[in-house]
This record gives structure tokens, sequence and C-alpha cells, in this order.
């Protein structure tokens, strides 16, 4: 199984994000609940891979209809602001 790429990510001021990209090798999304990505931090200086889009690593969102087995199945995602959380807006309840 591939790991499903992040299409985008308008969390700008995440470490990771670079012009929308994400470019960590891979993503936690969620608490047992809420779909929000666990990787997200700010920091002064970026990381990740800027040659590798990034990917969802694993999702711990069960009740998520992408969700087999705490692993995402969504062919890709996005991450972005849902109020003020930073969350896989892919989400879909089962």
């Amino acid at each position: 199984m591939d790991m499903p790429v992040i299409n985008e990510c308008a969390v700008e001021d995440c470490a990771y994000n670079r012009d929308r990209a994400c470019h960590a090798l891979a993503i936690t999304v969620g608490d047992t609940r809420n779909p929000q990505c666990d990787t997200f931090f700010t920091s002064r200086n970026k990381g990740g891979d800027p040659s590798n889009t990034g990917r969802v690593g694993a999702c711990k969102v069960s009740s998520c209809r992408h969700n087999t087995d705490y692993e995402c199945r969504a062919p890709g995602i996005t991450v972005g602001y849902q109020q003020s959380e930073v969350d896989c807006l892919t989400f879909a309840p089962a």
C-alpha cells in the first residue's frame, strides 16, 4: 500500500510547509476523535525534504470513512484550518 499524498497544505506557518506544500516525509493525523495534523508545529526554520511531497503515515481517527486499520486509504488529502485547528480537510465520517 502506498501512503496517500498531501495534495495541499494551507497552513503556511507550519515548519514543513513551503509554498502550500507539505514536505514532511510522513504526517500523523488525529487523536481518536479529531482529524488534526499531529505533525504540525511552527518554527523559524523550515524542515522536511524540499524535493519530496509529504504523505500520510498514520491516521488515528477510526470514524473516518477513509480509515482502515488506522491507515488512510484516501488517494490524497488536504490539510488546512478548520476554525482554529489544523485539520485533515479530507476527513469524512464513516
